[in-house]
């Protein structure tokens, strides 16, 4: 009896090696602490008696056993994982939010911002708007010779030009005195072979509107040289108007009419109505819609050389 006990301890551990199972492979994955685990299997196994055929401990009870420590401890890992996802989401939707709150922080600086720039430009033009009406006695005289003679009787100078070109104003009685006449700027460079400009302020605004009006109709001349007089502006309403050079004078070989009106507008006389643009581009859709002015107006090469 004792040799037939024996004779069936090598089939038993062969059984048990068959159905044995580490923790590398009992769920198909390898998890933490394995060695230990593998361990208290090896010390928790069944093992067969010499007096009894019957273990301990059966194979059913002992994989029963493993796979609840295995349930065990992959919920604990679960709930490990979960956690470590629940505070990575808490961050995630912190991060959102922050972002939710910088995005509209953003919008409300860039439409105070959009709301500084307009301020800042309504002020500005009402400053401009402030100098040119500060000026509206004024004319400016382009061309007149830098000279010791004209430099020092400026005044008497102006007298001689409406004498010169519009004489009917002394003779209605116009009152032409002007306050004060000087060359802009103040000092001569001597690198610029133009004469600089001269400023009068007349005391009478009608004077100076008779005057300017007939400059606009003919070339004006002092004793015998070609002078221009025009109104006298703030500088950045002068650049607004020297953009339309090229199309003004473009616009007056076509018969256009074309005139400059207050500040920096350019009207046109065309197909029996008068046209308004205070833009360039606006003229230049404009004349592109219209066969009889299409390719007529380089407009890009003027604003090339405005730039």
């Amino acid at each position: 009896m004792a040799n037939s006990t024996e004779a069936q301890k090598p089939q038993n551990t062969k059984k048990n090696k068959k159905k044995g199972a580490t923790l590398d492979t009992f769920y198909g994955a390898k998890i933490q602490n394995t060695e230990q685990i593998e361990e208290d299997i090896q010390e928790n196994s069944p093992k067969s008696s010499k007096g009894n055929r019957n273990s301990p401990q059966t194979h059913e009870e002992f994989e029963s056993e493993m796979t609840k420590k295995m349930e065990a401890l992959w919920e604990e890992k679960w709930e490990m994982m979960q956690k470590k996802f629940t505070h990575l989401q808490n961050q995630f939707d912190q991060t959102v939010k922050e972002n939710q709150a910088l995005k509209q922080e953003l919008i409300k600086q860039s439409q105070n911002t959009k709301k500084l720039e307009e301020n800042i430009k309504y002020l500005t033009d009402k400053v401009i708007d402030l100098e040119n009406r500060g000026r509206r006695e004024n004319l400016r005289i382009i061309g007149l010779p830098e000279k010791p003679e004209i430099n020092t009787k400026l005044d008497m100078v102006i007298q001689d030009i409406i004498k010169e070109n519009c004489p009917e104003i002394l003779e209605q009685g116009g009152n032409t005195s002007t306050d004060r006449a000087h060359r802009t700027p103040s000092t001569l460079n001597p690198q610029k072979t133009t004469p600089r400009n001269v400023i009068a302020k007349f005391q009478s605004y009608q004077t100076k509107e008779k005057i300017l009006q007939e400059a606009r109709k003919r070339q004006f001349r002092y004793k015998g040289m070609p002078i221009r007089v025009t109104q006298d502006l703030a500088s950045s309403t002068l650049n607004d108007r020297k953009a339309w050079n090229m199309i003004f004078r473009k616009a007056r070989e076509l018969g256009l009419q074309p005139r400059i009106s207050y500040p920096a507008k350019l009207t046109i006389y065309f197909q029996g109505k008068v046209w308004a643009f205070n833009k360039i581009e606006d003229f230049q859709l404009f004349a592109k819609k219209r066969p009889e002015l299409c390719g007529k107006f380089d407009t890009e090469n003027q604003r090339a050389r405005n730039t």
